[in-house]
Protein backbone atom coordinates (compact mmCIF):
# COMPACT_ATOMS: atom_id res chain seq x y z
CA UNK A 1 0.00 0.00 0.00
CA UNK A 2 1.44 3.36 -1.07
CA UNK A 3 -0.53 6.40 -2.19
CA UNK A 4 0.22 9.93 -3.38
CA UNK A 5 -2.92 11.31 -1.68
CA UNK A 6 -2.12 10.15 1.87
CA UNK A 7 -0.44 12.64 4.19
CA UNK A 8 1.46 11.29 7.19
CA UNK A 9 2.21 13.51 10.18
CA UNK A 10 4.69 12.35 12.81
CA UNK A 11 4.50 14.13 16.17
CA UNK A 12 8.06 14.53 17.41
CA UNK A 13 8.33 17.87 19.20
CA UNK A 14 8.53 16.68 22.82
CA UNK A 15 11.82 16.33 24.67
CA UNK A 16 10.85 13.29 26.76
CA UNK A 17 11.86 14.37 30.26
CA UNK A 18 11.29 10.90 31.76
CA UNK A 19 14.27 9.65 29.74
CA UNK A 20 16.51 11.79 31.99
CA UNK A 21 18.63 12.60 28.96
CA UNK A 22 20.10 15.65 27.26
CA UNK A 23 19.10 14.04 23.94
CA UNK A 24 15.57 14.20 22.58
CA UNK A 25 13.68 10.96 23.07
CA UNK A 26 13.03 10.07 19.42
CA UNK A 27 16.77 10.00 18.66
CA UNK A 28 17.51 7.37 21.29
CA UNK A 29 18.46 4.10 19.65
CA UNK A 30 16.71 0.75 19.87
CA UNK A 31 17.80 -2.27 17.90
CA UNK A 32 20.54 -0.28 16.17
CA UNK A 33 18.40 2.63 14.93
CA UNK A 34 16.83 5.80 16.30
CA UNK A 35 13.21 5.39 17.40
CA UNK A 36 11.97 7.76 14.72
CA UNK A 37 13.64 5.74 11.96
CA UNK A 38 11.10 2.96 12.43
CA UNK A 39 8.25 5.46 12.18
CA UNK A 40 9.75 7.04 9.05
CA UNK A 41 9.92 3.58 7.46
CA UNK A 42 6.27 3.02 8.33
CA UNK A 43 5.31 6.34 6.77
CA UNK A 44 7.21 5.49 3.58
CA UNK A 45 5.35 2.18 3.39
CA UNK A 46 1.93 3.84 3.22
CA UNK A 47 2.55 7.08 1.34
CA UNK A 48 4.74 8.26 -1.51
CA UNK A 49 4.81 11.74 0.00
CA UNK A 50 7.54 12.47 2.57
CA UNK A 51 5.94 12.63 6.02
CA UNK A 52 5.58 15.89 7.90
CA UNK A 53 7.57 15.70 11.13
CA UNK A 54 6.40 18.19 13.74
CA UNK A 55 9.52 19.30 15.59
CA UNK A 56 10.22 21.56 18.54
CA UNK A 57 12.90 20.57 21.04
CA UNK A 58 16.31 20.02 19.43
CA UNK A 59 14.79 20.62 16.02
CA UNK A 60 18.18 20.99 14.34
CA UNK A 61 19.30 17.56 15.58
CA UNK A 62 16.05 15.97 14.39
CA UNK A 63 16.30 17.62 10.97
CA UNK A 64 19.91 16.60 10.62
CA UNK A 65 19.03 13.00 11.44
CA UNK A 66 15.92 12.70 9.25
CA UNK A 67 17.22 14.81 6.38
CA UNK A 68 15.34 14.63 3.09
CA UNK A 69 13.20 11.74 4.31
CA UNK A 70 10.75 14.25 5.79
CA UNK A 71 9.15 17.67 5.55
CA UNK A 72 9.04 19.75 8.71
CA UNK A 73 6.56 21.80 10.71
CA UNK A 74 7.67 23.75 13.77
CA UNK A 75 5.91 23.76 17.15
CA UNK A 76 7.60 26.61 18.99
CA UNK A 77 5.45 26.28 22.12
CA UNK A 78 4.48 22.91 23.59
CA UNK A 79 0.74 23.47 23.89
CA UNK A 80 -0.48 19.91 23.44
CA UNK A 81 -0.93 17.27 20.77
CA UNK A 82 -3.79 19.13 19.07
CA UNK A 83 -1.65 22.24 18.75
CA UNK A 84 1.26 20.14 17.44
CA UNK A 85 -0.83 18.59 14.67
CA UNK A 86 -2.24 21.98 13.69
CA UNK A 87 1.29 23.12 12.78
CA UNK A 88 1.19 20.70 9.84
CA UNK A 89 -1.98 22.28 8.41
CA UNK A 90 -0.28 24.75 6.01
CA UNK A 91 1.71 21.98 4.32
CA UNK A 92 -1.41 19.86 3.80
CA UNK A 93 -3.98 22.52 3.05
CA UNK A 94 -1.88 24.12 0.31
CA UNK A 95 -3.11 21.40 -2.07
CA UNK A 96 -6.77 22.41 -1.40
CA UNK A 97 -7.73 18.73 -1.30
CA UNK A 98 -9.58 16.73 1.33
CA UNK A 99 -7.04 13.96 1.92
CA UNK A 100 -6.51 11.23 4.51
CA UNK A 101 -4.14 12.32 7.28
CA UNK A 102 -2.41 9.54 9.20
CA UNK A 103 -1.07 10.69 12.56
CA UNK A 104 1.81 8.77 14.13
CA UNK A 105 4.13 9.44 17.06
CA UNK A 106 7.89 9.50 16.75
CA UNK A 107 8.33 7.43 19.90
CA UNK A 108 6.11 4.49 18.84
CA UNK A 109 8.38 2.13 16.86
CA UNK A 110 6.47 -1.17 17.00
CA UNK A 111 3.45 -0.55 14.78
CA UNK A 112 3.19 -3.04 11.91
CA UNK A 113 2.47 -2.05 8.34
CA UNK A 114 -0.30 -4.66 8.20
CA UNK A 115 -2.09 -2.88 11.02
CA UNK A 116 -2.07 0.39 9.10
CA UNK A 117 -3.42 -1.39 6.04
CA UNK A 118 -6.34 -2.63 8.16
CA UNK A 119 -6.82 0.88 9.54
CA UNK A 120 -7.03 2.36 6.03
CA UNK A 121 -9.45 -0.37 4.93
CA UNK A 122 -11.75 0.28 7.92
CA UNK A 123 -11.60 4.02 7.28
CA UNK A 124 -12.42 3.64 3.58
CA UNK A 125 -15.11 0.97 3.93
CA UNK A 126 -16.92 2.86 6.67
CA UNK A 127 -16.59 6.27 4.98
CA UNK A 128 -15.31 7.40 8.38
CA UNK A 129 -14.40 10.92 9.41
CA UNK A 130 -11.86 9.39 11.79
CA UNK A 131 -10.51 5.93 12.49
CA UNK A 132 -8.16 5.26 15.38
CA UNK A 133 -6.16 2.41 16.81
CA UNK A 134 -7.15 1.16 20.25
CA UNK A 135 -5.94 -1.68 22.43
CA UNK A 136 -6.84 -3.60 25.55
CA UNK A 137 -3.63 -3.94 27.58
CA UNK A 138 -3.31 -5.86 30.83
CA UNK A 139 -2.70 -2.56 32.60
CA UNK A 140 -4.52 0.45 31.06
CA UNK A 141 -2.23 2.66 33.13
CA UNK A 142 -1.76 6.22 31.90
CA UNK A 143 -3.53 5.75 28.55
CA UNK A 144 -6.63 7.70 27.56
CA UNK A 145 -9.83 5.62 27.65
CA UNK A 146 -11.97 4.95 24.57
CA UNK A 147 -15.59 5.64 25.52
CA UNK A 148 -18.34 3.90 23.52
CA UNK A 149 -22.11 4.34 23.64
CA UNK A 150 -24.70 1.63 24.28
CA UNK A 151 -24.52 0.46 20.67
CA UNK A 152 -20.73 0.14 20.81
CA UNK A 153 -19.98 3.25 18.75
CA UNK A 154 -16.94 5.34 19.70
CA UNK A 155 -18.12 8.66 21.13
CA UNK A 156 -15.00 10.18 22.68
CA UNK A 157 -11.57 9.65 24.16
CA UNK A 158 -11.01 10.85 27.70
CA UNK A 159 -7.51 11.43 29.03
CA UNK A 160 -6.67 9.73 32.31
CA UNK A 161 -6.37 12.97 34.29
CA UNK A 162 -9.84 14.00 33.13
CA UNK A 163 -11.48 10.59 33.69
CA UNK A 164 -14.19 9.76 36.17
CA UNK A 165 -13.84 6.63 38.29
CA UNK A 166 -16.20 4.81 35.93
CA UNK A 167 -14.15 5.87 32.92
CA UNK A 168 -10.92 4.79 34.58
CA UNK A 169 -12.39 1.28 34.78
CA UNK A 170 -12.66 1.08 30.97
CA UNK A 171 -10.15 -1.43 29.59
CA UNK A 172 -10.03 -0.20 25.97
CA UNK A 173 -7.47 2.57 25.60
CA UNK A 174 -6.26 4.96 22.94
CA UNK A 175 -3.32 3.71 20.89
CA UNK A 176 -2.35 7.19 19.69
CA UNK A 177 -2.58 6.35 15.97
CA UNK A 178 -5.26 8.20 14.02
CA UNK A 179 -6.59 8.53 10.48
CA UNK A 180 -8.59 11.70 9.72
CA UNK A 181 -9.89 13.59 6.72
CA UNK A 182 -7.97 16.84 6.45
CA UNK A 183 -10.84 19.35 6.09
CA UNK A 184 -12.75 18.17 9.15
CA UNK A 185 -9.53 17.69 11.10
CA UNK A 186 -8.09 21.19 10.75
CA UNK A 187 -11.49 22.89 11.07
CA UNK A 188 -11.97 21.24 14.47
CA UNK A 189 -8.36 21.69 15.61
CA UNK A 190 -8.74 25.44 15.17
CA UNK A 191 -11.79 25.38 17.47
CA UNK A 192 -10.31 23.39 20.37
CA UNK A 193 -10.08 24.80 23.88
CA UNK A 194 -7.72 24.14 26.76
CA UNK A 195 -10.48 23.50 29.30
CA UNK A 196 -9.00 20.32 30.73
CA UNK A 197 -6.77 19.06 33.53
CA UNK A 198 -3.53 19.80 31.68
CA UNK A 199 -4.53 23.12 30.10
CA UNK A 200 -3.54 21.83 26.63
CA UNK A 201 -5.09 21.45 23.21
CA UNK A 202 -5.91 17.74 23.15
CA UNK A 203 -5.86 15.99 19.79
CA UNK A 204 -8.21 13.43 21.31
CA UNK A 205 -10.94 16.10 21.61
CA UNK A 206 -11.31 15.95 17.82
CA UNK A 207 -13.06 12.59 18.20
CA UNK A 208 -15.90 13.91 20.36
CA UNK A 209 -16.29 16.95 18.11
CA UNK A 210 -16.70 14.77 15.03
CA UNK A 211 -19.29 12.63 16.79
CA UNK A 212 -21.24 15.75 17.82
CA UNK A 213 -21.24 16.75 14.15
CA UNK A 214 -22.86 13.42 13.32
CA UNK A 215 -19.75 12.04 11.67
CA UNK A 216 -18.76 8.39 11.90
CA UNK A 217 -15.76 7.37 14.03
CA UNK A 218 -14.45 3.83 14.44
CA UNK A 219 -11.65 2.19 16.40
CA UNK A 220 -9.49 -0.68 15.21
CA UNK A 221 -8.66 -2.83 18.24
CA UNK A 222 -5.18 -4.33 17.86
CA UNK A 223 -4.51 -7.71 19.42
CA UNK A 224 -0.90 -6.93 20.30
CA UNK A 225 -0.72 -3.85 22.55
CA UNK A 226 2.99 -3.53 21.72
CA UNK A 227 1.99 -2.00 18.39
CA UNK A 228 0.95 1.19 20.13
CA UNK A 229 3.66 1.05 22.78
CA UNK A 230 5.21 4.47 23.33
CA UNK A 231 8.70 4.93 24.75
CA UNK A 232 8.86 7.42 27.61
CA UNK A 233 11.55 6.00 29.90
CA UNK A 234 14.74 3.96 29.79
CA UNK A 235 12.83 0.89 30.93
CA UNK A 236 10.35 1.33 28.09
CA UNK A 237 13.22 1.88 25.65
CA UNK A 238 14.70 -1.46 26.72
CA UNK A 239 11.31 -3.16 26.34
CA UNK A 240 10.84 -1.71 22.84
CA UNK A 241 14.34 -2.73 21.81
CA UNK A 242 13.79 -6.27 23.06
CA UNK A 243 10.62 -6.60 21.01
CA UNK A 244 12.20 -5.09 17.88
CA UNK A 245 15.08 -7.52 18.03
CA UNK A 246 12.80 -10.47 18.85
CA UNK A 247 10.78 -9.76 15.73
CA UNK A 248 13.96 -9.44 13.68
CA UNK A 249 15.36 -12.75 14.90
CA UNK A 250 12.03 -14.43 14.20
CA UNK A 251 12.08 -13.07 10.64
CA UNK A 252 15.66 -14.27 10.17
CA UNK A 253 14.65 -17.75 11.30
CA UNK A 254 11.73 -17.65 8.86
CA UNK A 255 14.31 -16.80 6.18
CA UNK A 256 16.43 -19.86 6.96
CA UNK A 257 18.85 -18.83 9.72
CA UNK A 258 19.38 -21.16 12.70
CA UNK A 259 19.66 -19.70 16.21
CA UNK A 260 20.68 -22.31 18.78
CA UNK A 261 19.10 -20.20 21.54
CA UNK A 262 17.14 -17.26 20.12
CA UNK A 263 16.44 -15.75 23.52
CA UNK A 264 20.13 -15.38 24.38
CA UNK A 265 21.35 -13.41 21.35
CA UNK A 266 21.39 -9.66 20.70
CA UNK A 267 20.83 -9.02 16.99
CA UNK A 268 20.11 -5.45 15.91
CA UNK A 269 17.51 -4.84 13.25
CA UNK A 270 20.18 -3.57 10.85
CA UNK A 271 21.93 -6.96 10.72
CA UNK A 272 21.49 -9.18 7.64
CA UNK A 273 22.19 -12.94 7.73
CA UNK A 274 22.07 -15.48 4.89
CA UNK A 275 20.25 -18.80 4.93
CA UNK A 276 21.78 -21.87 6.56
CA UNK A 277 23.98 -19.78 8.84
CA UNK A 278 24.09 -20.96 12.45
CA UNK A 279 24.27 -18.47 15.32
CA UNK A 280 25.24 -19.79 18.75
CA UNK A 281 24.15 -18.45 22.15
CA UNK A 282 25.21 -15.04 23.49
CA UNK A 283 26.30 -13.67 20.13
CA UNK A 284 26.07 -9.87 19.85
CA UNK A 285 25.60 -8.66 16.26
CA UNK A 286 25.37 -4.90 15.78
CA UNK A 287 25.30 -2.14 13.21
CA UNK A 288 25.54 -2.76 9.47
CA UNK A 289 26.77 -6.31 9.94
CA UNK A 290 26.15 -8.59 6.96
CA UNK A 291 26.72 -12.34 7.20
CA UNK A 292 26.61 -14.61 4.18
CA UNK A 293 25.18 -18.09 3.70
CA UNK A 294 26.36 -21.24 5.48
CA UNK A 295 28.35 -19.31 8.08
CA UNK A 296 28.90 -20.23 11.71
CA UNK A 297 28.87 -17.58 14.43
CA UNK A 298 30.13 -19.11 17.63
CA UNK A 299 29.22 -18.48 21.27
CA UNK A 300 29.87 -15.01 22.75
CA UNK A 301 31.01 -13.53 19.43
CA UNK A 302 30.69 -9.73 19.19
CA UNK A 303 30.49 -8.20 15.70
CA UNK A 304 29.87 -4.56 14.80
CA UNK A 305 29.76 -3.36 11.18
CA UNK A 306 31.35 -6.56 9.88
CA UNK A 307 30.91 -8.13 6.45
CA UNK A 308 31.32 -11.91 6.29
CA UNK A 309 31.21 -13.74 2.98
CA UNK A 310 29.69 -17.21 2.53
CA UNK A 311 30.89 -20.10 4.68
CA UNK A 312 32.81 -17.94 7.14
CA UNK A 313 33.45 -19.34 10.62
CA UNK A 314 33.77 -17.03 13.60
CA UNK A 315 34.70 -18.98 16.70
CA UNK A 316 34.01 -18.46 20.39
CA UNK A 317 34.76 -15.11 21.98
CA UNK A 318 35.91 -13.29 18.86
CA UNK A 319 35.44 -9.51 18.68
CA UNK A 320 35.42 -7.72 15.31
CA UNK A 321 34.56 -4.18 14.19
CA UNK A 322 34.63 -2.44 10.80
CA UNK A 323 36.06 -5.58 9.23
CA UNK A 324 35.58 -7.57 6.01
CA UNK A 325 35.99 -11.35 6.07
CA UNK A 326 36.25 -13.39 2.87
CA UNK A 327 34.72 -16.68 1.76
CA UNK A 328 35.62 -19.81 3.75
CA UNK A 329 37.70 -17.77 6.21
CA UNK A 330 38.08 -18.85 9.83
CA UNK A 331 38.55 -16.48 12.77
CA UNK A 332 39.17 -17.25 16.43
CA UNK A 333 38.59 -18.41 19.05
CA UNK A 334 39.22 -15.22 21.01
CA UNK A 335 40.59 -13.18 18.12
CA UNK A 336 40.27 -9.40 17.95
CA UNK A 337 39.81 -7.83 14.53
CA UNK A 338 39.97 -4.06 14.82
CA UNK A 339 38.79 -1.49 12.26
CA UNK A 340 40.36 -1.65 8.83
CA UNK A 341 41.00 -5.40 8.82
CA UNK A 342 40.31 -7.12 5.49
CA UNK A 343 40.61 -10.90 5.22
CA UNK A 344 40.73 -12.62 1.84
CA UNK A 345 39.27 -16.02 1.01
CA UNK A 346 40.27 -18.98 3.19
CA UNK A 347 42.31 -16.83 5.57
CA UNK A 348 42.82 -18.25 9.04
CA UNK A 349 43.13 -15.93 12.03
CA UNK A 350 43.58 -18.06 15.12
CA UNK A 351 43.32 -17.82 18.86
CA UNK A 352 44.43 -14.59 20.55
CA UNK A 353 45.46 -12.88 17.32
CA UNK A 354 44.85 -9.14 17.11
CA UNK A 355 44.70 -7.22 13.84
CA UNK A 356 44.27 -3.54 12.95
CA UNK A 357 44.29 -1.89 9.50
CA UNK A 358 45.66 -5.12 8.11
CA UNK A 359 44.93 -6.63 4.69
CA UNK A 360 45.39 -10.38 4.37
CA UNK A 361 45.60 -12.06 0.96
CA UNK A 362 43.90 -15.36 0.14
CA UNK A 363 45.03 -18.51 2.00
CA UNK A 364 47.16 -16.60 4.50
CA UNK A 365 47.40 -17.82 8.10
CA UNK A 366 48.13 -16.20 11.45
CA UNK A 367 47.14 -18.99 13.75
CA UNK A 368 48.38 -18.06 17.21
CA UNK A 369 49.10 -15.23 19.61
CA UNK A 370 50.16 -12.46 17.22
CA UNK A 371 49.61 -8.73 16.65
CA UNK A 372 49.36 -7.63 13.03
CA UNK A 373 48.74 -3.90 12.63
CA UNK A 374 49.14 -1.46 9.71
CA UNK A 375 50.11 -4.32 7.44
CA UNK A 376 49.65 -5.43 3.86
CA UNK A 377 50.03 -9.18 3.54
CA UNK A 378 49.99 -11.15 0.32
CA UNK A 379 48.51 -14.54 -0.48
CA UNK A 380 49.70 -17.82 1.07
CA UNK A 381 51.70 -16.16 3.84
CA UNK A 382 52.32 -18.09 7.06
CA UNK A 383 52.76 -15.99 10.20
CA UNK A 384 54.16 -17.91 13.14
CA UNK A 385 53.03 -17.69 16.75
CA UNK A 386 54.08 -14.62 18.69
CA UNK A 387 54.78 -12.44 15.64
CA UNK A 388 54.47 -8.69 16.13
CA UNK A 389 54.39 -5.93 13.55
CA UNK A 390 55.96 -3.04 15.45
CA UNK A 391 54.01 -0.31 13.70
CA UNK A 392 54.36 2.64 16.08
CA UNK A 393 57.59 4.55 16.70
CA UNK A 394 56.13 6.75 19.43
CA UNK A 395 55.18 9.50 16.98
CA UNK A 396 53.87 7.94 13.75
CA UNK A 397 52.43 4.65 12.49
CA UNK A 398 54.30 2.73 9.78
CA UNK A 399 53.38 -0.12 7.45
CA UNK A 400 54.68 -3.66 7.22
CA UNK A 401 54.45 -5.37 3.82
CA UNK A 402 54.73 -9.14 3.43
CA UNK A 403 54.62 -10.23 -0.19
CA UNK A 404 53.19 -13.52 -1.47
CA UNK A 405 54.37 -16.87 -0.08
CA UNK A 406 56.36 -15.35 2.79
CA UNK A 407 57.07 -17.46 5.89
CA UNK A 408 57.49 -15.66 9.22
CA UNK A 409 58.93 -17.81 11.98
CA UNK A 410 57.55 -17.75 15.51
CA UNK A 411 58.41 -14.98 17.97
CA UNK A 412 59.53 -12.53 15.30
CA UNK A 413 59.31 -8.75 15.43
CA UNK A 414 58.94 -6.79 12.21
CA UNK A 415 60.02 -3.18 12.81
CA UNK A 416 58.02 -1.02 10.41
CA UNK A 417 58.44 0.38 7.86
CA UNK A 418 59.70 -2.89 6.44
CA UNK A 419 59.05 -5.15 3.44
CA UNK A 420 59.62 -8.89 3.18
CA UNK A 421 59.89 -9.94 -0.46
CA UNK A 422 58.01 -12.70 -2.25
CA UNK A 423 58.80 -16.21 -1.00
CA UNK A 424 61.28 -15.01 1.65
CA UNK A 425 61.73 -16.63 5.06
CA UNK A 426 62.24 -14.95 8.42
CA UNK A 427 63.75 -17.28 10.99
CA UNK A 428 62.08 -17.79 14.36
CA UNK A 429 63.05 -15.33 17.07
CA UNK A 430 64.27 -12.65 14.64
CA UNK A 431 63.94 -8.89 14.87
CA UNK A 432 63.73 -7.55 11.32
CA UNK A 433 64.65 -3.88 10.85
CA UNK A 434 65.58 -3.89 7.15
CA UNK A 435 63.83 -5.06 3.99
CA UNK A 436 64.24 -8.74 3.15
CA UNK A 437 64.80 -9.54 -0.56
CA UNK A 438 62.56 -11.99 -2.38
CA UNK A 439 63.53 -15.61 -1.82
CA UNK A 440 65.99 -14.79 0.98
CA UNK A 441 66.29 -16.08 4.55
CA UNK A 442 66.72 -13.40 7.20
CA UNK A 443 67.91 -14.14 10.75
CA UNK A 444 68.85 -11.93 13.66
CA UNK A 445 69.37 -14.44 16.44
CA UNK A 446 72.41 -14.57 18.68
CA UNK A 447 74.42 -17.78 18.13
CA UNK A 448 73.39 -20.51 20.53
CA UNK A 449 75.94 -21.15 23.28
CA UNK A 450 75.86 -24.29 25.46
CA UNK A 451 77.85 -24.60 28.73
CA UNK A 452 78.07 -28.25 29.73
CA UNK A 453 77.44 -29.08 33.40
CA UNK A 454 76.38 -25.53 34.32
CA UNK A 455 73.01 -26.54 35.82
CA UNK A 456 74.49 -29.24 38.07
CA UNK A 457 77.15 -26.87 39.39
CA UNK A 458 74.50 -24.23 40.07
CA UNK A 459 72.43 -26.67 42.13
CA UNK A 460 75.47 -27.72 44.17
CA UNK A 461 76.12 -24.11 45.16
CA UNK A 462 72.92 -24.04 47.28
Amino acid sequence: MSDDTIEVVILAAGLGTRMKSSKIKILHRAGGRALIDYVLDLAAAVSNRPPIVVIGHQREAVQQHCGARARYAIQDEQLGTGHALLQAAPLIEETARDVPVLVLSGDVPLTRRETLERLFAMHRDGANAATLVSMIPDDPGRYGRVVRDGSGRVVRIVELKDSSEAEKAIREVNGGIYLFQSRDLFRILRSLSTDNAQGEYYLTDVIAALVRDGRRVEALVVIDPAEAFGVNSRAELAAAEKELMRRHVTQLMDDGVTFRDPDSVLVETTVRIGADTIVYPFAVLEGETTIGRDCEIGPAVHLRNVRIADRGTIRTGTVAEETSIGEDASVGPHAHLRPGTILGARVKIGNFVETKKAIFGDDTKASHLSYIGDAEIGARVNIGAGTITCNYDGVRKHKTILEEDVFIGSDSQLIAPVRVGKGAYVGAGSTITKDVPAGALSLSRMPQKTIEGWADRRRNEK
